[in-house]
Order: structure tokens, then C-alpha cells, then sequence
């Protein structure tokens, strides 16, 4: 009986033992099952707090001066991942800001004693570089440089030694002696070219030397081609100053780099080889692309009618 009970008793502690492990193991699993679906969802909470990506469109760019780091402009992209809208727009920026930093270079003269005098940098924004700036943004960089690039006349004292000993391309056209009023703009415009020394690589603007044609500086009313009708305006005749010029140093060779034509054609030159100005309009412009310095001459015969435009140059140069 004693043995009966005895292994009664194992048997009894044997299955509690189970039991009791089997609940473990239960509790165990549950307990992991808990442990994992907890980080799951703090995996998920943490993702959904993530900071949101950061896009190109979002920000504010600054667009700085490249030589002095001055701000010029803050731009937002906005159509940064419309690529053909965005082109257009940055394009368009490019445009609008150099028209407000492009600057011709001002030509320097030669005084009556030999000297240098006058003269200013051209000023140019490079807007394709700009542009490649802007297709290019990203959102680690927030200052974007304008490439501004100046270049200051390039001819010196020494240089203009004798520069203007021998003439390398004349060219002459004829005017009404009587036309006074056009006349006299022919010999002002004429007069303000005169002198005028380039070194390689300088540049000329008709408009930028001349300037503004107006009554205070002497400007009278004559006729001006305008739309294919001639017009009483002040500083009529300045075109066969500009267009004498163009026929002069396109004998000599240098690079023209800007030339119009008027609306109908002019019986001062042959048909095709005038060059129209107009302040704030049309310009004429041209590069000495000789590798050295060339003078403007200018002889204006009023009471013979006639305009002289001399290109010369130092006779060691040739």
C-alpha cells in the first residue's frame, strides 16, 4: 500500500513538473511574442516621426555677387522638378539680372598731349553658367555664386607709343552741306569717336562712346529712318557717322560683334553696309581682335560734305 501511495505521489509530481513548465514555457512565448510586437511598434512610431525629406523646391536659394559676395537675389525654385517650366524660368532670371549688370566697356582716348584718358571696364554676367548653377541645385548648398566677370581696357602708355602713325582702312561718305541740322550731329557723333584708342581685345560700343543724343548736348532735329518712313528726330544723321565707322574697320579687319540694319535702305553706303544706332535700341559694336592697338580718326568736311573714318596704328606694329 505504502509503494501504491509512493508512486502515486511521483506520478503526481512528475505531471505538476510538466504542467508547471509547460505554463513557463507558455508565459515565455507570450512574453516574447509581447517583447517583439512592442519594438515592431516602436519601429513604426519612430518611422512615423521621421523627419520628412527635405526637397530643392522647399528652400530658398541666395544668388551672391561674385566679386564682392553682396546679395543680389533670393530664389526659390518652385518648379525645380518641372524641368522644361523650370528652364524657362531660370532663363528668364539670367536675362533680367545680367540686363541690369551687363555693362559695355568705355573705350579710352588719347589726348592732344599723348595720355591716356577715360575709359571703364566691361561688365558681363555669364548667364549660361548661371543657369548651369541652377540646373544644378541641391539642398546641402544654399548660396549660389553669379559668375560676374570684369575686364578693364587693355592698352597702355607705352603701347599707344605712335599709334597713330599709319592708316590700316579709311573709308569716306558724303553728305548735303546745306542739311545744317544733320550736319552738325554727323560732326558731333564724329568728334566723339575721334581719338578713340583699343587695345587687343577691347571692346567698342557706338552708343557708350557717343552717349545720349539729346538738345543739351548740342543734338539738332533732322531726318531719322524709323519703321521704313523718314522722321524728324533729335540726332538724325548719327547713323551715317556709325555706319562710315563700320565700313572703315571692317576694312581693317577687326571682329564686328554687333551691327544692325535700318529699315530701308540709306544712299550714303551701298545697300547692306550700314550699321543703324538708337539710344536704349540698336547698337554698334566691334572687337580689336589685332594683337595690337588701333587708333579712330575722324575728319568731318562740312563744307565739302564729307566724313572720313580712319583706322591707324603704330607703323612697329605692322
Amino acid at each position: 500500500m505504502k509503494k501504491v501511495i509512493a508512486a502515486l505521489l511521483a506520478s503526481a509530481t512528475l505531471v505538476s513538473g510538466y504542467i508547471a513548465f509547460d505554463m513557463y514555457m507558455d508565459h515565455s512565448a507570450q512574453q516574447a511574442a509581447a517583447t517583439a510586437a512592442e519594438k515592431e511598434q516602436k519601429a513604426v512610431e519612430k518611422k512615423e516621426k521621421k523627419e520628412p525629406v527635405i526637397k530643392v523646391e522647399d528652400l530658398t536659394y541666395q544668388l551672391k555677387d561674385s566679386r564682392t559676395g553682396a546679395l543680389m537675389r533670393e530664389f526659390k525654385p518652385v518648379n525645380f522638378a518641372d524641368k522644361e517650366v523650370y528652364n524657362k524660368e531660370i532663363k528668364a532670371l539670367a536675362s533680367e539680372l545680367a540686363k541690369g549688370i551687363d555693362t559695355p566697356m568705355q573705350s579710352m582716348k588719347l589726348d592732344g598731349n599723348g595720355a591716356l584718358i577715360g575709359g571703364s571696364n566691361r561688365i558681363v554676367l555669364k548667364e549660361d553658367e548661371l543657369v548651369a548653377s541652377l540646373q544644378n541645385l541641391n539642398t546641402n548648398q544654399l548660396e549660389i555664386t553669379v559668375p560676374i566677370y570684369e575686364t578693364p581696357p587693355n592698352v597702355s602708355v607705352q603701347a599707344a607709343i605712335g599709334v597713330s602713325e599709319v592708316p590700316i582702312a579709311s573709308f569716306t561718305t558724303k553728305f548735303r552741306p546745306n542739311d545744317t541740322g544733320r550736319n552738325r550731329n554727323i560732326q558731333l557723333s564724329a568728334e566723339a569717336i575721334n581719338n578713340t584708342i583699343l587695345g587687343p581685345g577691347d571692346y567698342f560700343s557706338y552708343n557708350s562712346v557717343v552717349g545720349p543724343r539729346t538738345v543739351e548736348r548740342g543734338y539738332q532735329q533732322a531726318p531719322e529712318i524709323i519703321n521704313k518712313e523718314l522722321v524728324m528726330g533729335i540726332g538724325g544723321g548719327i547713323c551715317q557717322t556709325s555706319s562710315t565707322l563700320f565700313n572703315a574697320v571692317d576694312k581693317a579687319g577687326v571682329q564686328i560683334v554687333a551691327r544692325s540694319h535700318h529699315s530701308k535702305d540709306v544712299g550714303y553706303v551701298p545697300k547692306g553696309r550700314d550699321a543703324t544706332v538708337s539710344w536704349n535700341g540698336p547698337d554698334f559694336k566691334f572687337m580689336n581682335n589685332k594683337s595690337y592697338p588701333i587708333i579712330i580718326k575722324t575728319y568731318t568736311n562740312v563744307a565739302g560734305g564729307t566724313l572720313t573714318v580712319e583706322v591707324r596704328t603704330a607703323q612697329r606694329y605692322l
